[in-house]
C-alpha cells in the first residue's frame, strides 16, 4: 500500500481558536513544508474580515 501524500489539517482564527468557524485544507506529508505549521489569511463571516487562520491539531473522532 502507497503512502499518503497529504495529511488533512484543520485551520482555526488565530485571534478566537474556539471560533465555530474554521476551514479544513491538505498539508504534504513529508518533506521540508510537513514540518512548518501552516497559516493562511482566509475569510471568516462571523467577523465579516479576512483574519489568519492558522493549524490546529484535528478534534477527536468518537467511534
Amino acid at each position: 500500500m502507497a503512502k499518503k501524500t497529504h495529511v488533512k489539517v484543520r485551520l482555526v482564527p488565530e485571534s478566537k481558536p474556539d471560533s465555530p468557524f474554521f476551514y479544513y485544507v491538505k498539508k504534504p506529508a513529508g518533506g521540508e513544508k510537513a514540518k512548518v505549521k501552516l497559516s493562511a489569511k482566509k475569510y471568516n463571516p462571523s467577523t465579516r474580515k479576512h483574519e489568519l487562520f492558522v493549524e490546529k491539531k484535528l478534534p477527536p473522532h468518537s467511534k
